[in-house]
């Protein structure tokens, strides 16, 4: 099995590889952001791995977002 190249692709699979991209690079900046400012309270284990498993495709920063996270009470 050959390698493709990206100018083996067709515009619509360009358009594609492209979306997906931006949309991981999106949902792991956000992710990566929000473990920065959240106090390790706040994080369901240790940060520095959350911060290892974001960097796993799609898959890292859903299961930041859905099991990483602890809720914080209102302070006000």
């Amino acid at each position: 099995m050959t390698r493709r190249k990206w100018r083996d692709l067709t515009s619509r699979q360009q358009a594609a590889v492209l979306t997906l991209a931006s949309v991981q690079l999106s949902l792991a900046a956000t992710a990566w952001a929000d473990l920065a400012v959240r106090p390790s309270a706040a994080v369901n284990g240790r940060k520095a791995v959350w911060g290892a498993v974001i960097a796993v495709n799609f898959v890292g920063p859903v299961a930041y977002f859905r099991w990483g996270r602890r809720s914080v009470p209102d302070t006000e």
